[in-house]
């Protein structure tokens, strides 16, 4: 689930296109990159965009979740994408255990996995609709002090002049200036002449090859049909609900709890609820109880951005630890078993403790997550 995650947010953040590293081929004139981003949104929208693509993960080590080594999302795969102007697409990823597909709209992203026979769904924010032509194009100084100030968190590179999958383009490199944690940085290209996004990489600390990356070996553009967007998933394939990509997710369930601040949680808990002032040096920055009246679990916030490390911590069911979770490697936490995903990009734990559940989550190392873990007691 949680590269399929990864999937869904390369697949929407690039909209109506993706596309490939670097290649050869006629290349933009050199522009300061406010410059190269106005002119480029200032081109002609396509009526559409078909790519053959690929997509490469090297995130996850060899056997970290069994059973999932097969699939397209885990080990990577290529494939091809169909995007309409109108906020429609559908990206196809091939395999010898089968297809993933994934299909986006104004209001739903669904993600079948053909080697588990699963489709995975989540509703959109009904504020991400486009507002078409009616939106007015920026002017450079109005994204050049967007820039500056964005400057202020991130170190920004020029715009680059690149060709990518054919296309004349600008790649623009992003790197966090603190509280990055693992991440080493992410690079973009964008169409310089159609204001299209066109490759997404994510790279860990160090790295000179991207972890995480969505490509495409030929771009066009050009109508698409209906019906190469609008695809169901198998009628008898399992299906997971992953909720709203929203903040503040609407239709709640009736009792939905909304307590903040360490006193009032722990009140409001029915588990003991351990959140002490600092973790592995990182001061605690936030404490809330979320959930509905049948279900609740609190989530203490420690550090800040990227680095920071997330505890959730909820009354534990019975059985133990099952699903994914549950067929992680096992590591020792002071005579506690714990299963841990460990990634060039942060590490996940879950063990439990006194009939209390825990998962702990940050960009941070496998030492570092385990040191946190033991700290709370």
């Amino acid at each position: 689930m949680l590269i399929a995650a990864v999937v869904v947010l390369a697949a929407a953040g690039a909209a109506i296109a993706v596309a490939a590293s670097g290649g050869s081929g006629p290349t933009p004139p050199p522009k300061p990159l406010a410059d190269a981003l106005h002119d480029s949104l200032a081109g002609p929208k396509p009526d559409g965009v078909t790519a053959r693509i690929t997509f490469t993960n090297k995130l996850f080590p060899s056997g970290a979740i069994t059973g999932q080594v097969g699939s397209a999302l885990m080990s990577g795969a290529s494939g091809r994408l169909w995007a309409t102007n109108d906020g429609r697409g559908r990206l196809e990823l091939q395999s010898d255990a089968g297809d993933v597909q994934v299909v986006w709209n104004d209001t739903e992203v669904t993600i079948y996995d053909a080697s588990s026979n699963t489709v995975y769904r989540a509703n959109l924010p009904a504020d991400t609709k486009s507002s078409g032509d009616n939106t007015a194009l920026p002017s450079v100084s109005t994204i050049s002090d967007f820039l500056t100030k964005l400057g202020e968190h991130v170190s920004l590179s020029g715009a680059e002049p690149s060709n990518v999958a054919g296309q004349e383009a600008y790649s623009v490199r992003i790197s966090p200036k603190h509280d990055g944690g693992l991440l080493g940085a992410a690079e973009f290209a964008f169409d310089a002449s159609r204001g299209v996004p066109l490759r997404l990489g994510i790279y860990a600390q160090g790295a000179s090859t991207p972890v995480l990356e969505l490509s495409a070996t030929d771009i066009s553009y050009g109508p698409v049909p209906a019906s190469d967007v609008d695809v169901a998933p198998p009628a008898g394939a399992k299906s997971v609900d992953l909720g709203s990509l929203t903040r503040n997710g609407t239709g709640a369930s009736t009792g939905q709890v909304h307590v903040s601040g360490l006193q009032a949680v722990q009140a409001a808990a029915t588990f003991p609820v351990v959140a002490p002032d600092t973790l592995v040096g990182l001061p605690r920055q936030d404490v809330r109880l979320v959930g509905n009246s049948d279900s609740k679990a609190a989530v203490v916030v420690y550090g800040h951005g990227l680095g920071a490390i997330v505890v959730v911590e909820r009354q534990a069911q019975a059985g133990g630890t099952s699903g994914v979770m549950g067929s992680l490697p096992e590591v020792s936490l002071d005579g506690i078993t714990a299963h841990e995903l460990s990634t060039q990009l942060g590490t996940a734990l879950t063990w439990k403790r006194r009939d209390v559940d825990y998962v702990l989550a940050g960009s941070v190392p496998s030492a570092a997550a385990e040191a946190a873990a033991r700290a709370l007691g």
